[in-house]
């Protein structure tokens, strides 16, 4: 029955059809088998086929000791009746070695039992081609299983580099924060006292907090996030705080107008579909005041007792506008909001995942601005 696919082969060319991206030919094949002839034989129709990398064992110890000293094959053809150790044993023990998981196996068996087979998948084969061989069939199987084992390793490298992607994004966002030193000397400056927590998920998201320093007793604060996850969405962080740093001389004295004049300017840079979120207001610590618009941006809060007081009720903000990048020529209006001494102004800015079972939760920054207490 071989002997004929091969001779049918060779006259049709001794080739298999390959497309010039195909990388299977290059991966490396173990042929495991106490028989000469049927290593041989296996050989062979690998080889006409247009495989490259054939080696060979005649043992299961044999095989064990090729792949220790080279490596994992891409794929082992490994006989299951051998003597000494047999393919059960040899597919066992490379199972027990974590780096062999994902190894593809094809048993080559005269088995036909059901009972055989389970015990032949028990023990870890990941497939299984009868005895006597049919050239066909063995080909397509070894094609499918190195075709598989390319994807899932172009997948990891695939993986890999975005992982490393985020981090450096994740890297850069973390710079864009204000450090410990630049809130101590802005909340100094106007009679403050700032505390900030800002966690950056593992997957990466758009949330960013920061300060406008302004004249005499007086600085802006906002809290921004961009909806969306993953280096996209950390760009456009990226963007829009590059915006108010630009605007936020000019216009950061006005909240509404500071609101305004970056939406129809993010709305030419963002994509259809994309949005922000984003509060912004002006602590005046000297008239005791907080003057804030917002972009669907959580309500401020201003808990008049202090932050640890159980007693008075909360004041939330109510000034409301459309987010940003959504509609230009929006106009948002301000609001201001007493800030006494000793009262304390709770700012919060989440960026959800975008499906419920999303890693490591969402970004989120939560700001409180005390206004000390006259000495």
């Amino acid at each position: 029955m071989i002997a004929g696919h091969v001779q049918n082969s060779v006259a049709n060319g001794g080739r298999e059809d390959r497309g010039s991206d195909c990388q299977i030919f290059d991966c490396p094949i173990l042929v495991v088998d106490d028989t000469a002839s049927n290593r041989k034989l296996v050989g062979a129709l690998l080889a006409e086929a247009g495989f490259r990398k054939l080696s060979f064992a005649s043992g299961g110890r044999e095989a064990l000791d090729l792949i220790a000293a080279a490596g994992a094959p891409d794929l082992l053809i490994l006989d299951i009746m051998m003597p000494g150790m047999d393919g059960f044993e040899v597919c066992r023990r490379l199972r027990a070695m974590p780096e062999m998981a994902d190894l593809p196996i094809l048993v080559q068996t005269a088995l036909s039992s059901g009972e055989d087979r389970n015990r032949a998948f028990a023990a870890g084969t990941t497939d299984l081609v009868t005895k006597p061989l049919e050239r066909t069939e063995l080909l397509a199987r070894v094609r499918i299983h190195l075709e598989s084992r390319l994807l899932i390793r172009s997948l990891l490298a695939y993986r890999a580099r975005v992982e490393a992607e985020l981090a450096v994004a994740r890297s850069m966002q973390e710079h864009l924060l204000p450090t410990a030193a630049q809130c101590a000397a802005v909340g100094e400056a106007a009679g403050c006292t700032l505390r900030a927590r800002t966690v950056i998920s593992p997957d990466l998201g758009g949330d960013l907090w920061g300060l406008l320093p302004l004249g005499g007793r007086r600085f802006g604060v906002y809290l921004l996030t961009v909806a969306g996850q993953g280096v996209s969405a950390s760009l456009n962080a990226f963007r829009l705080h590059t915006l108010l740093q630009e605007l936020g001389p000019i216009h950061g004295e006005d909240a509404a107008a500071l609101l305004t004049v970056l939406n129809d300017r993010a709305a030419d840079m963002m994509a259809p579909g994309e949005k922000a979120t984003m509060t912004y207001g002006v602590v005046d610590g000297e008239a005791g005041r907080f003057t804030h618009a917002s972009a669907e941006g959580t309500p401020p809060m201003i808990l008049r007792n202090g932050i640890l007081q159980a007693s008075g009720v909360p004041e939330f903000g109510t000034a409301t506008g459309l987010p940003i990048g959504v509609a230009p020529g929006t106009r948002y209006r301000a609001e201001a909001m007493d800030l006494p001494p000793g009262a304390v102004l709770a700012l919060g800015a989440v960026a959800a995942p975008e499906a419920p079972e999303a890693s490591g939760g969402g970004d989120h920054a939560l700001l409180w601005i005390e206004r000390k207490a006259p000495t």
